[in-house]
């Protein structure tokens, strides 16, 4: 598939990209180069492998959905400027 100049100056103007009327064959012949290595991989026989989203097998780490303090209250106080009752303290605003 080869891409004319046309359709490079219609897919800039859809992506916003400004160029140069001297960038538009650079730029076609650059997008003919990728397509046709996208259809050069549909010659790859694919026949038996089970369709997957990652090279490698990916586990997804689940936690228990549980709501907890973090058990890091202390931590998160220690830079506080002041704490009263294991809280923020901060000036009234409000009279």
């Amino acid at each position: 598939m080869s891409v004319d100049a046309e359709t490079v100056r219609k897919i800039a103007r859809l992506a916003r990209i400004g160029i140069d009327d001297a960038q538009v064959a650079p730029l076609a012949g650059e997008l003919s180069t990728i397509l046709g290595w996208i259809e050069q991989l549909g010659e790859v026989d694919t026949t038996g492998v089970a369709p997957m989203t990652a090279v490698i097998p990916n586990h997804l780490a689940w936690r228990t959905d549980a709501v907890t303090d973090g058990d890091i209250q202390a931590k998160v106080l220690a830079n506080a400027p002041d704490a009263t009752s294991g809280f923020f303290a901060v000036p009234k605003v409000i009279e």
